[in-house]
Parts: C-alpha cells; structure tokens; sequence
C-alpha cells in the first residue's frame, strides 16, 4: 500500500466505553474512500481497556498504528505526537467521541481545497441547527466566553476554535505543531495561532455535532488551565518564543 493521501489522528485517554463504536464507524469511512488512509491512534496513557480495544482493533486492520504516551500528558499532547507521526498531504484531527460524525469530513476536505486553505476546522456555531443535542447551558456560555477570549488574545478572527474535528495540511503545517508547548485541552488557539502567524489560510467549516455528557473537560479546573494557557501563548509570542 502506497503512502495515504489522509492521515487521521484519533487521541484517546480512559474510553472504553465508546471507543469500539467510534473505531467501527472510522473504519467504515476507510473503506468507503477511493485510496489508502491512514489511521493512528494514541492512547493518552489509559488504565481502562482503551489499549486492548485499540490492539483488538488493529489485529483486523494491520494499517492502524498505535502510539502509547506513559504516563497521561494531555490532549494536546497526544494530539501533537500523533501529527507528528502522520504521513501522506493531509492530517485530520477528531475527537474519540466522534461528536462530529467522520463524514463530516468530506465537508472539511472540499472546503479546504476549494479555498485552498491549509486548515479546515469544524465550527458549531457557524450554523446551530447543525446541532443535534447541545450542551448544558454553563457550558456553552464558557465555549462563547472562551472564545471571546480567544479573539482578544490572539486576533484569530474564528467563532469556535474547540470543536475536535480539524484537518490540516501537514507540510503547510508541521512547524506549527513542533512548536506548539500547550499539552492540555487548551492546544487549538496556539496551534491556530502559529499557523496564521506563519501566513497559513485557516477557514471555519459548520459541522453537525451532538454533545456527549461524558466528556472528559472538567469545568472549572481546565476551563482555568485554558486561560493560563492563552495568557502564557501571549507571552511566549511577546518574548520571540514562537521562532517562526
């Protein structure tokens, strides 16, 4: 098998109890596509059965590579690592949950190449009817204010920079993620941050989107941790942190 044209990269940290699901639907996208793609899953250090399920799953579908972060180092982390790893021109990353149904990248992949962008990121709030089951209302108050914050922080001009469901060009946008220093939830601002500061075309991409109850963000201790991390974004790009 040749060198894939799409890469996906699938981190995943204590999800045993949805990842088989998620796998089986990733790889009935797989097959369903006219060339190879790749698939890489890392397994953010998990004390459940995630290892089993993913090695389970590889024993049926050899091409899947399998990375293990020990112990857990966080989403953007893995995240990172993953891309890093990937091969072939594009590089989609989604959430475990599949909170953005896999199809839902034929969008991201015609709008990217349309405007010939080097990122299509998935967008709830570009069209919220798209959303089939919403968030608590705490919670997406937060995602609005975070953004908000995000704006000020950085200037990203983005309406939703956390939905997990992002497709990059990997060489537009290697440097990027070897730069990238934010391992927690908060990584897509700095990510989205370097790749326009590096003169990269980012374009919003409304996607259908269910909320899952059983996301592992915890309100006040990582919504604090993403704040910290944009502040500290600002002061690495202030004192020429960001060599770009």
């Amino acid at each position: 098998m040749g060198e894939p044209r799409l890469c996906i990269v699938i981190p995943a940290y204590n999800e045993a109890a949805r990842l088989g699901k998620s796998l089986e639907k990733i790889a009935g996208y797989i097959e369903g596509q006219a060339g190879p793609v790749g698939l890489i899953l890392v397994d953010d250090g998990s004390s459940d059965r995630t290892p089993e399920l993913m090695r389970e799953f590889q024993s049926r579908h050899p091409a899947t590579r399998i990375l293990r972060n020990q112990p857990n180092r966080g989403k953007g982390y893995s995240v990172r690592r993953g891309v890093l790893e990937a091969q072939g021109e594009f590089v989609l990353f989604t959430d475990s949950d599949l909170s953005a149904p896999i199809e839902e990248a034929t969008k991201l992949m015609a709008a990217l190449e349309a405007q010939n962008a080097d990122v299509a990121i998935g967008s709830r709030a570009l069209d919220r009817s798209l959303i089939g089951v919403r968030q608590p209302w705490t919670r997406e108050m937060s995602g609005k204010f975070f953004n908000l914050l995000v704006r000020l922080f950085t200037g990203l001009p983005l309406r939703d920079t956390q939905c997990g469901f992002k497709l990059f060009r990997r060489a537009a946008t290697r440097r990027a993620f070897e730069l990238q220093r934010v391992d927690g939830f908060g990584f897509d601002p700095e990510i989205l941050f370097l790749i326009r500061r590096s003169g990269g075309k980012i374009v919003e991409v409304p996607v259908r989107w269910d909320d899952n109850p059983a996301t592992k963000v915890h309100f006040l201790r990582d919504s604090s941790r993403m704040f910290l991390d944009l502040i500290a974004l600002r002061w690495r790009q202030l004192t020429g942190k960001y060599p770009l």
